[in-house]
This record gives C-alpha cells, structure tokens and sequence, in this order.
C-alpha cells in the first residue's frame, strides 16, 4: 500500500489562520532535490518555524507545545502557488493526514490526495468555528469520518459535509495511490484485454 488506509480520523488539531498559503512556503524550492518522500516534513514551513541560525521561532504555531494532532487547520486559498508535490509529501511525512480549509488549490488537493492526506474543504463560516474551538481550548478534538464525508467539532456536535471525488475516495479508504488501483484490477485489466479484440 501506498499509505495507511483512512476512514475515520479523531484528533486535534493545529490552526495555521493564514490565508494564501503557497507551496513555496510550504516546502520551499531549495529542499526540492530529493526525490522520495523521506525527510521532507523536517522543512515544512521551514523559513517560518526557524530563524537563520536554524533556531526555531518562538512564535510559529508548530513551535508552539500546546497545539499537537494530525489535523492542520489553514485559511482559505491553502496550497495556492507552484505545482509541486513536494508540498503534500512534506504536510504528510510532518504527520498531518488531513488539512482543513475553506478553499483549496486545486493541484495541491490532487496531490494530497495522491498520498494520503485528506483536504476537506469546508464553508468559510464552518472554519471559524473550528478556529474558534481551538483557541478556545488547543485540546478541542475534532472528527472527519471520509466515509460519511462529514467533519464534526467534537465538544459541540456541530458538523458539516465535505465533497470528494468517488475514485480518490476509494483509493483513500483502501490506502491505494494510482499504481496499486491499477494493480488491483490487475485481474479484470488482463480479462478485458484477453476479450477484446484487436
């Protein structure tokens, strides 16, 4: 399998508040080299988490004891910018499985969904009261259940519906990327092609 397969995610969560966050400040470009999807959670938001001299800033919410989970909570437009994968690979090998946000770059959703983390795009209205059961309380839990594709604030109940396409969902609660669905119906593929003619 490609990753751990997921259905129903329990956790807290970390808010990040910012509005158009951009790959390049999510992984920027000099820690590009790599080409497996090992250690790049050690520069996720690197020029925001650490000062020149590698010590980390005080202020930056993932220097910050308090907040800890597999959720990250981001401002609208998260994800917006270039078109590399290394930003979905550094949130996943960080420890993040699913990223909240109102509103989604669209190849940053396609490549989370590649590899396992969960984009679940919610109201603008619905984001702040999450931000706001954080701030509130930095051991609020929060629920996304991709089955019923629903998000819910534990401590309250309050929830609210997410839309995900039908195939990355499959591929998500099987914990498949492309090549293992494939590899999959490897079966069926060899039927069709021995009964299809030429």
């Amino acid at each position: 399998m490609a990753y751990d397969k997921f259905t129903t995610l329990k956790s807290t969560a970390v808010p990040l508040p910012i509005e158009n966050v951009d790959t390049d400040q999510i992984i920027p470009a000099r820690f590009l080299k790599a080409t497996e999807r090992k250690g790049f959670g050690d520069n996720l938001f690197r020029d925001w988490r650490y000062n020149q001299d590698n010590s980390p800033k005080e202020d930056f919410v993932l220097n910050n004891p308090k907040y800890s989970g597999k959720i990250l909570v981001g401002g609208a437009n998260f994800g917006s910018g270039s078109s590399r994968e290394h930003a979905a690979w550094a949130v996943y090998d960080y420890g993040f499985r699913c990223v909240i946000s109102s509103f989604f770059a669209d190849i940053f959703r396609g490549n989370c969904l590649n590899i396992g983390v969960l984009p679940v795009q919610v109201s603008a209205e619905f984001l702040q009261k999450i931000f706001a059961a954080i701030e509130a309380d930095p051991n609020s839990e929060f629920e996304v259940s991709l089955l019923d594709q629903k998000v819910s604030i534990v401590a309250t109940g309050e929830s609210e519906s997410f839309a995900i396409n039908e195939y990355k969902k499959g591929n998500m609660t099987n914990g498949f990327d492309d090549i293992d669905y494939l590899l999959n119906i490897k079966e069926n593929i060899q039927t069709f092609a021995k009964n299809t003619p030429l």
